[in-house]
């Protein structure tokens, strides 16, 4: 894998960075505690529609555009393989665990970068949490519900697919700037 330049000097040892980490200690464990919080909201939060939701009962939050709904996703991203006959959870869990090792690999390397970081660690609550999701119930739980009307409706997410989403953003936020740096 190639070397990120442009952001501090490193050592070539795992969790070592040439970046100040406020304690001296190692710059991932803050990483991984962000991710561990992300989780616990994101597995709160699907608790509390499971208890509270029948299967595509709706609960409008702003009329016409918002609602809280409960349904189930057993494919990835906008239903991706939803109706591939059962694999399909395994082969996502497999992409999961995979992009979780890497991520923690590239926190433990690069943990003193803040907004890399931090976009590391949201992805990674992310992953996890819908993870989760198919280990325990063979499917991911979404219930956020954005649409116009009864006319357009954007897929039924969650708050690992949220935090994905803005982890994804920032992880592409921090590369143009450090492009931006670079010039």
């Amino acid at each position: 894998m190639s070397k990120r330049h442009g952001r501090g000097s490193r050592s070539g040892g795992l969790g070592v960075s040439g970046g100040h980490t406020g304690s001296g200690g190692n710059p991932l464990w803050p990483w991984l505690a962000l991710a561990l919080i992300g989780i616990l909201l994101d597995q709160f939060t699907k608790l509390l529609v499971l208890r509270q939701f029948k299967l595509g009962e709706r609960l409008p939050v702003i009329e016409g555009w918002f609602d809280l709904t409960l349904v189930y996703n057993t494919g990835a991203a906008f239903s991706f393989l939803a109706g591939a006959g059962g694999w399909q959870r395994w082969f996502f869990v497999g992409i999961a665990v995979v992009a979780s090792i890497a991520i923690i690999w590239m926190l433990a390397k690069h943990g003193s970068q803040k907004l890399f970081g931090l976009s590391l660690a949201l992805i990674l609550s992310g992953a996890i949490g819908n993870v989760i999701d198919r280990l325990a119930y063979g499917k991911v739980v979404d219930f956020v519900l954005v649409h116009w009307g009864e006319r357009w409706f954007f897929p039924a997410f969650n708050v690992a697919d949220s935090a994905i989403t803005v982890g994804a953003i920032l992880l592409i936020l921090d590369e143009l700037l450090r492009v931006r740096r670079s010039r």
